[in-house]
């Protein structure tokens, strides 16, 4: 069990980095895209869509990551009323359902528009649209990992629920 936490914290370490990152160069970006339109009244087509990208990227990884850590939202005016045996077996097949959905739409569909993608190139960067994709499926894989050692601490009892604050 301590080796499935010690994963968790190695991807949920560098999954927050790459958000950092992210969030950094849309911040760059951004400012740049400013500067050109407002001061020097030539607005950057390679920054917008670099911006539409990274803010996508950034998105679907940051999902994962919530995910991990079980802070997504949900509506909990039903399972507040469950036993907490109830409400862990409700949790477990949640998290299977969220494994279904991420491997059914992000891995499988992911890889599927990645490869119709493949020969398509974006607008300004010139790169190709499956590489932009791609984070389709690393994210629908991440997810399902997370879910699997959620349900792997909600097994072995070191299941703690989340609460509204």
């Amino acid at each position: 069990m301590d080796a499935l936490h010690q994963l968790r914290k190695g991807i949920d370490k560098v999954l927050g980095t790459v958000c950092i990152v992210l969030f950094a160069i849309m911040v760059i970006v951004g400012t740049y895209q400013i500067v050109t339109r407002f001061v020097f009244n030539s607005p950057s087509t390679v920054s917008e869509e670099l911006l539409t990208y990274t803010f996508a990227w950034m998105a679907m990884f940051a999902t994962a990551y919530v995910f991990g850590k079980r802070d997504h939202m949900k509506m909990t005016f039903v399972v507040d009323k469950l036993s907490p045996e109830k409400r862990k077996i409700l949790d477990i097949v949640i998290e299977v359902l969220i494994i279904v959905f991420a491997a059914a739409v992000l891995i499988y569909g992911g890889f599927t528009i990645m490869d119709l993608t493949m020969t398509q190139k974006t607008a300004s960067l010139g790169v190709s649209m499956g590489v932009i994709y791609s984070v389709m499926p690393v994210s629908g894989i991440l997810i399902a990992v997370y879910g699997v050692l959620n349900i792997a601490d909600m097994c072995a009892g070191n299941y703690i629920q989340k609460t509204e604050e």
